[in-house]
């Protein structure tokens, strides 16, 4: 029986003057390749090897020609696609690396911030009245520079002047619709008076003192007792979302728990349930670790929604974030700037979202035991379309092991 094949694979033969007899017969390089599984082209289950050199053909009775394998180059594109379920997410992924280029020829295209002068910044040092007013800043001295601001949004989702009220869009008291009163709070968290320097350009004291400035301001938002949870993110890049190239980060207290916060806490609750252990203090696949601290473990996750989408995680058990010593905030700093400058190095600077996803405020004793906190890297690579959007399943054209390998790999002096 002849194996099925695709003759755009084949090299190009001149015709000879006999047809060739059709046998099942092998050239020893593919009849090879046949006992070790895979088929006529080195193909598994996994994928492929192509042959970079081109290959010579022996016109005779065997119908295949026969293949001079000079070196192995691993095919991204026929690897075959798989699905995977986050056991913290609940989502489920699918992989399919024939959308997508190799691994590591991802590079970032995305437009830049807009990027005032200095002059025109007002998140620059000088500028401080063009800002909305000041909650505190780092060193707390009025009357020396600051290294870090936290401030009011001039231009809020949320308004801490309005009142927690519930208003009814519908009269009909059996309507499914409800809504709140615009209630909350949404700060902005400028890291450094310096105009074109990044959070990758502190050193790690000063990046530490950056989550240290996000521990205290949810501390401070969480003695307000109508506020539920407090959002920590970074838009770096037009793509992700940044209007302003003056590296910042915001903070958002929300008056409710979001569903995916709801879902991501039902799903670790789930796995807890069925173990007895925590989902994220199980991970210990050394095919997803990028890098390591004393505190701190960086890895992409096994079911990596977004490519060289990186997760931060706590060794020890902690549920929220604002548990954060001084000690494991250098610690952190030092791993967070590493894999920074190892998004930008390898994917050309690319826009990207930074996330820290602690637990609900108000939470019971039982859910501490599987609630953990991590903090959360996607680089903005690739758009999201309609499907995505209808069936809340993404696609990622890169393995999860692939992406923590190209990462692992690339040179950082630090």
């Amino acid at each position: 029986m002849i194996p099925l094949i695709r003759t755009s694979w084949l090299p190009e033969v001149e015709k000879p003057e006999e047809s060739p007899v059709m046998t099942t017969s092998w050239s020893p390089e593919l009849a090879k390749l046949k006992k070790s599984g895979n088929d006529a082209f080195g193909r598994d289950l996994l994928g492929c090897w192509r042959v970079k050199k081109k290959v010579s053909v022996q016109r005779s009775k065997d119908f295949f020609p026969k293949f001079q394998i000079v070196s192995e180059e691993f095919c991204v594109r026929c690897r075959s696609p798989g699905m995977r379920k986050d056991t913290v997410t609940n989502r489920w992924v699918i992989f399919s690396p024939a959308r997508a280029r190799r691994p590591s020829d991802f590079k970032s295209k995305s437009p830049a911030n807009p990027n005032p002068k200095p002059s025109e910044c007002p998140f620059c040092i000088g500028h401080e009245h063009e800002c909305a007013p000041e909650i505190f800043r780092i060193p707390p001295d009025p009357t020396s520079d600051w290294k870090i601001r936290v401030i009011e949004n001039l231009y809020p989702a949320l308004s801490r002047d309005h009142k927690l009220l519930p208003l009814l869009q519908n009269p009909n008291p059996n309507s499914q619709d409800f809504a709140l009163t615009g209630f909350g709070f949404h700060d902005v968290v400028i890291e450094t008076p310096l105009h074109s320097v990044t959070l990758s350009d502190l050193s790690p004291p000063e990046v530490a003192d950056v989550l240290l400035a996000y521990k205290e301001r949810i501390q401070q938002l969480g003695r307000h007792e109508l506020i539920k949870y407090v959002q920590v993110f970074k838009n770096h890049g037009a793509s992700a979302g940044a209007s302003m190239s003056h590296s910042h980060s915001q903070i958002m207290a929300l008056p409710i728990v979001p569903p995916t916060v709801s879902a991501r806490l039902d799903s670790m609750k789930e796995y807890f349930d069925r173990t007895g252990k925590c989902s994220l203090c199980e991970i210990r696949s050394e095919e997803l670790l990028i890098d390591e601290s004393t505190h701190f473990i960086s890895i992409v996750p096994f079911a990596a929604s977004f490519p060289f989408e990186i997760w931060v995680i706590p060794r020890d058990h902690s549920s929220h974030f604002h548990e954060l010593s001084n000690e494991k905030a250098v610690d952190l700093g030092w791993l967070l700037k590493l894999m920074l400058l190892k998004l930008s190095l390898q994917l050309n600077d690319p826009p990207f979202n930074l996330m820290i996803h602690t637990s609900p405020l108000q939470v019971n004793a039982s859910q501490l035991s599987y609630s953990h906190w991590f903090l959360q890297i996607v680089p903005q690579l690739t758009g999201v379309g309609g499907f995505e959007i209808g069936s809340g399943c993404y696609i990622n054209p890169v393995f999860p092991e692939d992406a923590a390998k190209v990462l692992r790999e690339v040179n950082v002096p630090m």
